[in-house]
């Protein structure tokens, strides 16, 4: 009697453990094999900077003056993308290479003299607007997930634009975007449109079907104004609504932006647009410092900046409003949670000419015009982190000439928050809820200090009797 060869004996003992590791899987509830099967979603790696891709919209006029505040955002080794202009910048336009390296790539928008136009008084260049949709999809980037649009005054805070579009499947068909805060441009151009210039994103599937479509689509849509309508009516066309995210923001106002800022929504900062037509949002610094200054406390706590929470100081009868990273108020009085959350009406229309013109899409307060009975701001100076623990300190950057007593917080020269990093994971992204905040004792005179604090189970945010 012979016995089998080694080889044959090692594939018989294979087929056995194969088969005894099937049954096991789908026989057995509760082996203890259970734990080597891994989901298809387990194996996907989370989505990154690497998986998205950017379409810039900017011109040869604007593109000098405007390409700083990009600069701002991007990432060169991380980030993908192009900046669109009619024609290619002179090689001698700069002479510091690792300025030029610092910005994306510039791309030549194609010709778009065949499409029709007849918007009266408006700019045909939309039309080249509008095809940055399809010519990056053209691009042939690799390992794609979402396609971001967005003009070159449009600032975008990256990890935040990753955590949003994280929550999403890249798989399905996604157009993810914002209205404007104007009610007129909402009533003009829909409330199912997202506005180019607070950015948008679409799904990596539904962009390449929207390419493939679009020179044949746009034809149908001459008597349109902008590039973002004729994006909508194609996507309203396959089938597909706006999904609204309001971390953009399209910042279609004027003046102070303090208001809309200082009482953000309880979501992730993802865009800031029109940053050369509104007032620099810290006082005594150029558009571009402030925005500069700002990128300091993105550094520390991306997801948490200009997050909005409140406490009372029950001694004094203040309350205090901290939007992380930007300022803190505090009102020499008490004022319900819910009035907190609306912005002050501290910027102006971004068009005038017309009543309606007036009205917002946002909740708004009034600003009141006397200085000496708004609540006093204390901006951020500086932020810094250490053994998990990030302290952030905001001080007056304006004077006044307003009485000070000891139950004014006009006596504050210094507010002084401390916080641990907030890192969103998607249960948090679909359901959020506000932090905590408690105002602790005094260490020093004139200084306040504040911890912020997930909230307990059944805790409320008001004064307390």
């Amino acid at each position: 009697m012979s016995f089998p060869g080694p080889k044959v004996f090692i594939l018989i003992s294979a087929s056995i453990w194969i088969i005894y590791f099937t049954l096991s899987l789908f026989l057995v509830p509760n082996s203890k094999f259970l734990h080597f099967s891994v989901s298809i979603e387990d194996m996907i790696p989370p989505t990154s900077l690497e998986h998205i891709v950017f379409g810039i919209a900017s011109t040869d006029k604007s593109w000098p003056g405007r390409k700083d505040y990009v600069r701002l955002w991007w990432k060169p080794r991380l980030m993908r993308g192009c900046v669109f202009l009619e024609t290619r910048p002179p090689a001698n336009q700069s002479l510091d290479q690792d300025y030029e390296n610092s910005l994306p790539p510039v791309c030549i928008s194609r010709d778009t003299s065949q499409f029709r136009y007849t918007f009266r008084g408006g700019p045909r260049s939309v039309i080249r607007v509008a095809r940055i949709v399809s010519e990056t999809v053209a691009l042939n980037h690799t390992n794609v997930r979402w396609f971001v649009f967005g003009d070159d005054d449009t600032m975008f805070f990256a990890d935040n634009l990753v955590k949003v579009l994280s929550k999403y499947d890249h798989d399905l068909w996604y157009y993810i975007g914002s209205n404007s805060e104007s009610y007129t441009q909402n009533t003009v151009f829909s409330y199912d449109m997202a506005f180019w210039g607070a950015g948008f994103a679409i799904s990596y599937p539904l962009a390449k079907v929207l390419a493939n479509v679009f020179d044949s689509c746009i034809q149908r849509y001459p008597h349109l104004y902008g590039s973002d309508g004729r994006i909508f009516a194609c996507i309203a066309e396959l089938g597909i609504s706006l999904t609204k995210e309001i971390g953009f923001h399209q910042m279609d106002i004027r003046g102070d932006i303090f208001g809309i800022l200082a009482s953000h929504s309880l979501t992730p900062l993802i865009s800031l647009h029109h940053l050369d037509v509104t007032n620099p949002i810290f006082p005594n610094m150029s558009n571009l410092k402030a925005l500069e200054h700002l990128n300091e406390a993105v550094k520390h706590d991306p997801h948490r900046i200009i997050q909005q929470t409140v406490c009372y100081d029950r001694w004094f009868s203040w309350t205090v409003s901290v939007s992380w990273g930007y300022a803190v108020q505090v009102f020499g009085k008490r004022v319900h949670m819910s009035d907190t959350l609306r912005a002050q009406q501290t910027f102006v229309p971004f068009q005038t000419g017309n009543v309606l013109n007036t009205l917002f899409d946002i909740n708004t307060r009034e600003h009141d015009p006397d200085a000496c009975r708004r609540p006093l701001v204390f901006y951020m100076e500086k932020v810094s982190s250490a053994e998990g623990e990030i302290k952030s300190i905001y001080k007056q950057m304006t004077a006044d000439n307003c009485t000070r007593d000891m139950a004014s917080p006009r006596r504050l020269e210094e507010i002084r928050v401390s916080s641990r990093k907030l890192d969103l994971d998607n249960k948090q992204l679909l359901a959020p809820r506000r932090q905590c905040c408690d105002i602790l004792p005094p260490k020093q005179r004139n200084v306040m200090e504040l911890a912020i604090r997930e909230c307990k189970g059944e805790e409320l945010i008001y004064m307390h009797p």
